[in-house]
């Protein structure tokens, strides 16, 4: 199957706009800072799925798809961070959900490599 096809791409390719949504009304302060940290990091979420799908062994994939793992965790952490700061202007909770609905589908991405 190609990679562009799989839900887990698409949703983290939702998910990357969602973060530039949401990043378009931090601070100017910011722009070179925790915007550009937080969209590099959502862009590297699918960047890295798709980077793994594109290897040879089960084994680099599960590499490249625990990275964007890693990575959403960044992403998570960084949104946390910039609520905090107040940059946020509405409810993160959806957003939030929605890098949880990611987690559990790289999870399962993850274990269905494993098995191969």
């Amino acid at each position: 199957m190609d990679y562009k096809e799989l839900d887990i791409w698409l949703k983290a390719r939702e998910l990357v706009r969602q973060v530039y949504l949401l990043t378009r009304v931090f601070p100017k302060e910011e722009q070179f800072s925790l915007t550009s940290q937080l969209r590099r990091c959502v862009i590297s979420v699918s960047s890295n799925i798709a980077e793994g799908c594109g290897r040879q062994s089960s084994k680099e994939t599960i590499h490249f798809l625990h990275i964007a793992r890693g990575l959403l965790f960044e992403v998570e952490t960084q949104i946390i961070l910039a609520n905090d700061l107040e940059y946020t202007t509405g409810d993160i909770s959806e957003i939030l959900r929605e890098i949880e609905r990611v987690k559990k589908l790289l999870n399962g991405f993850i274990n269905y490599h494993k098995k191969l």
